[in-house]
């Protein structure tokens, strides 16, 4: 997508997803199907053009896909991003002669990069990839009636890859935010965006998966429950919505895995709504974190641990495993332990890594998480108090 943000596995972009029932629209209308057809007279028309033969341009009212790029694509944008960087003196012959001396012109160079985006707003607010206009120096965000405008961003959070840009205008078209909690797969996926800097390309395809963990698809950095899709996307449509078959937006699109195909990857509307919101109110994200490092635990797990001098021994076969106890984190001032299974969190089980992980984000600061652990074949309660996630650990429960 980026020409300036490099990924060493992924490639950012966007992808569209969609909700059951979208083909009811493909047959038509039954019942006058089933009809008996009566003669149709002719229609008297104007005389064709000389030498012109006349057509008649048909629509299909049952396309519902042709629908919602109808309704939603004027709120879907372009945005064009540029930085400056400074160039290596190995690339640069003037460097190598005059060192300092060079003008800072001639030691810097443009970076540009194109993104997708869509509107929130009629007063302009923008919701795309942080990743798109990330150390960007200008923004420009482009509708596709071809108006431009110049872009502040407000916010960006790298570590959901969700940022805010707001732009001067009035009366804009949006977007209609719908429901990613109930997704299954299967639904319909459709893409709104502009891979490759094609402008306004559609695709379709479905839900391929959901709750695909940051690990997953190889990202573990972000703190995101990914929805999958096999909706074709390229480099470009980063930032782009996720829509249903009723176009409303139910993701962001945000990375493909390099070399794969029918491999597409969005962030819940869920998830960037409540960032964005953040962005437009602070300006940032306060991220909740614990200060611990899990595995999810399993009999090969435990007998290398327990052979191992790690100073623990693990008896249960299941759970979630304490693997190591950050210092000085919230986690460690509590009483929590490397060896310590946690086998609940306010009451609901923990089977999985993710779940823990997903209690953690839903936290507000300063809220108080009680965990249930076993350490050493006994049950403790141990009362966490989460604080705020370091910017430079982001991967860290």
């Amino acid at each position: 997508m980026k020409r300036f943000l490099r990924q060493p596995t992924l490639f950012l972009t966007l992808v569209a997803i969609g909700s059951s029932g979208g083909c009811a629209g493909l047959g038509g209308n039954r019942a006058a199907q089933e009809q008996p057809v009566a003669p149709v007279a002719p229609v008297a028309t104007s005389p064709p053009l000389s030498g012109v033969e006349r057509t008649t341009v048909v629509t299909n009212p049952g396309n519902f896909v042709a629908q919602v790029v109808q309704d939603v694509g004027p709120a879907v944008v372009r945005i064009d991003a540029t930085r400056r960087a400074s160039n290596s003196s190995a690339n640069s012959p003037l460097e190598r002669f005059f060192g300092d001396e060079v003008p800072a012109p001639e030691r810097r160079r443009v970076q540009q990069g194109t993104g997708s985006g869509f509107i929130l707003s009629q007063d302009g607010r923008v919701l795309t990839n942080a990743h798109v206009v990330a150390n960007a120096d200008q923004v420009t965000v482009v509708l596709k009636d071809h108006r431009r405008f110049e872009g502040e961003v407000v916010g960006t959070d790298p570590v959901t890859d969700v940022a805010v840009v707001k732009i001067q205008a009035t009366g804009l078209p949006t977007v209609k935010l719908g429901n990613s909690e109930s997704l299954v797969p299967g639904q319909w996926a459709i893409a709104i965006g502009n891979p490759l800097g094609l402008d306004n390309t559609v695709t379709q395809g479905i839900i391929s998966a959901t709750g695909r963990s940051s690990s997953d698809v190889g990202v573990p950095d972000k703190r995101v429950q990914f929805i999958q899709t096999d909706a074709a996307i390229n480099p470009g449509n980063s930032g782009g919505p996720l829509l249903n078959d009723r176009g409303e937006v139910i993701g962001v699109n945000t990375a493909i895995i390099s070399g794969a195909q029918g491999l597409g990857f969005a962030i819940p509307i869920a998830t960037a709504e409540r960032i964005a919101n953040q962005l437009f109110t602070k300006g940032r994200v306060s991220h909740a974190y614990l200060g611990i490092r899990m595995a999810e635990l399993t009999p090969e797990l435990r007998e290398e641990i327990n052979q191992s001098d790690q100073g623990f021994r693990v008896n249960q076969d299941q759970g979630v495993l304490v693997v190591e106890v950050l210092p000085n984190s919230p986690a460690a001032k509590a009483g929590l332990r490397a060896g310590d299974l946690i086998t609940s969190i306010d009451g609901t089980q923990i089977e999985n890594a993710d779940q823990i992980q997903a209690q953690v984000d839903a936290t507000t600061l300063g809220n108080i998480l009680e965990l249930q652990v076993q350490r050493n074949g006994q049950t403790q309660s141990i009362k966490v108090k989460p604080g705020e996630l370091p910017v430079e650990s982001p991967g860290e429960g």
